[in-house]
Parts: C-alpha cells; sequence; structure tokens
C-alpha cells in the first residue's frame, strides 16, 4: 500500500491490531516522527500499545511503585494473548529473554541511564522475545517484548491475521508490560529503513485508548 501526502509518495502497511480488549497507545506516529525520539534501528514509525483495564488503567501505583522495581505479573496485561498484525511469513523469532521487573518512580530513572548499554547490546537486547512476520511484498513487521516461553510462531511458518503470536511479556527495553510494533524493508533492524503503518486506515495517537475484538 501506498500513501500520499505533502506531495510525497511514503509507502504504509496497513496492519491489523495484535490484540483484543482494551490497550493503550504510547509513543505513537500519529503524534510525532520519529515516534521513540529516534530513527536508529528502524524504528521511525514504531508504536506501543500498553494493556489496560477496563477503566483504561495499567497497574494502580503505590510507594512501593515508585521507591523499587514491581514483577510484572501485577500489570493487567501481562501474559494477555498477541496476535498476528498481517499475513506473511516468519523470519525471525526470539523467545529466550526474560521477563524483568516493571520500572516506575525512581526505578525508572535508574534504568534509563543503562539505556546506552541495551542499545550497544543491539537489536535482540531491546526487542527482548518478538516475532518477525514478512509480508508478500517484503515489508517486514517485528512484534516485541513478548512473554519469555510464550510464542507459539515458529521460522518458516506462515501466519494469518489473528492468529496467536505468544502473550504479552516485558522483555528486553521495557519499563511495564507492553507491546512494540515496526515495520521496514528488510529483515535486518540494522541496514533496514521504517515503513509507516496504519490500522485498517487510521492511525491512533498517544494516549488514546483502543477497543479491540
Amino acid at each position: 500500500m501506498v500513501r500520499r501526502g505533502g506531495g510525497s509518495v511514503r509507502p504504509t502497511v496497513d496492519l491489523a491490531y495484535p490484540f483484543e480488549g482494551r490497550w493503550l497507545t504510547q509513543n505513537s506516529p500519529g503524534s510525532r516522527v520519529p515516534s521513540h525520539g529516534t530513527t536508529l534501528l528502524a524504528t521511525a514509525y514504531a508504536i506501543d500499545f500498553v494493556p489496560v483495564d477496563e477503566a483504561g488503567r495499567t497497574a494502580p501505583i503505590t510507594l512501593g511503585s515508585l521507591l523499587r522495581p514491581e514483577p510484572p505479573e501485577r500489570f493487567p496485561g501481562f501474559g494477555r494473548p498477541v496476535l498476528a498484525p498481517v499475513e506473511g511469513a516468519v523470519v525471525a523469532v526470539h523467545d529466550e529473554a526474560p521477563d524483568h521487573g516493571a520500572f516506575r518512580g525512581l526505578p525508572s530513572v535508574r534504568y534509563a541511564l543503562t539505556q546506552r548499554r541495551r542499545l550497544a547490546a543491539g537489536w535482540a537486547a531491546l526487542a527482548g522475545n518478538h516475532v518477525m512476520i514478512e509480508t508478500g511484498d517484503g515489508t517486514v513487521v517485528a512484534v516485541c517484548h513478548l512473554q519469555r516461553g510464550s510464542i507459539r510462531a515458529r521460522p518458516g511458518q506462515g501466519l494469518q491475521v489473528g492468529e496467536e503470536l505468544g502473550r504479552c511479556g516485558n522483555s528486553g527495553n521495557s519499563t511495564e508490560p507492553h507491546v512494540h510494533l515496526q515495520a521496514m524493508d528488510g529483515p535486518d533492524p540494522s541496514h533496514a529503513s521504517a515503513v509507516a503503518i496504519t490500522f485498517d486506515g487510521h492511525l491512533p495517537r498517544n494516549g488514546d485508548v483502543v477497543d479491540a475484538g
């Protein structure tokens, strides 16, 4: 698919939401580009979705939340099913990264100070457990931060939209359980270019709560 805008032609891949239920949009290219503050590793148009409860909230913040890491199981979406957002073939799977604690308050500040070290460790250290799906036109969609041991997809497997890939986790460069998606024009994020994404022709902005399914 190609979207036209501003007198230019920009390739865009249209995806389905990779989940059911309520999820909060963060770091959306609908609000700014590059969405994560960098163009490194083909992340210019990446997007994050945080699972929330029926009231649209993540885990309540307590005094303990501000002082020390929290178990990821405390968060409402840890372990929720994550679905294939696009039809295609699985070209890469990583399912060995641990689900670490969640970081808010002072722990999030300390975690931010170690960002450079994770970046130096490369794509896998940032993405955590992930699945990469190649579409018929060569676009590769990465679904990241999945729960360790939950991934069902295998390299070479063909996927249909909506098939379960795994479960929402807190692996890789993640401060609380969420799902990170990005699209690119090849399977190696170190050399690929970012591809813009939409969801059923639309793009939620930061703070939007998506009800899917």
